[in-house]
């Protein structure tokens, strides 16, 4: 749980580059990679992460610009990620000038259960973990590489001049 507002946006801004990242190296031919049928396709994921921004900061009353709930997925790899970085943007400067450190302690109706806000903004970067975990995968699948998101990806390693650990 988050009890200072400069501790979450100094976390936000690494999390927040590491989705972007992830979410720069889609292409418009991988969107529809699916695990299995009846599973999010990427795009979906990748969508699901920029309308969760607006969705889950509004349940606290806080008002971030961005895609809402109802918008439709894009079609394009390229629109995915520039709305992820607005609405990244967004949420950080709703944060900074919206909220002050006690804030983080005011508790919210969330999904039938009542969080801190602090709490609410670790959620909030789990939650981006938790997809950015299920996207990578899928994005091996339709061929795709990309930059490691809590660590060097497999071809990161022999950017930095060093052999992949075992398997």
């Amino acid at each position: 749980m988050f009890r200072a507002i400069d501790d979450f946006l100094r976390v936000w801004e690494q999390q927040s580059a590491a989705t972007a990242g992830i979410l720069d190296a889609l292409t418009d031919s991988a969107l529809a990679q699916r695990a299995s049928p009846g599973h999010w396709s990427l795009a979906q994921i990748a969508w699901h992460l920029v309308r969760t921004l607006q969705e889950m900061m509004g349940r606290t009353g806080l008002a971030v610009a961005g895609p809402s709930a109802d918008t439709p997925v894009p079609t394009g790899a390229a629109a995915i990620a520039e709305g992820y970085r607005q609405a990244a943007r967004a949420l950080a400067e709703a944060v900074q000038t919206g909220w002050m450190d006690e804030t983080l302690l005011i508790e919210d109706d969330m999904y039938g259960e009542t969080w801190p806000r602090g709490f609410t903004l670790l959620v909030l970067l789990i939650h981006q973990a938790h997809h950015r975990g299920q996207m990578t995968p899928l994005m091996r699948q339709a061929g795709l590489d990309f930059p490691g998101a809590c660590g060097p990806s497999r071809e990161e390693w022999a950017q930095w001049g060093m052999e992949p650990p075992e398997v």
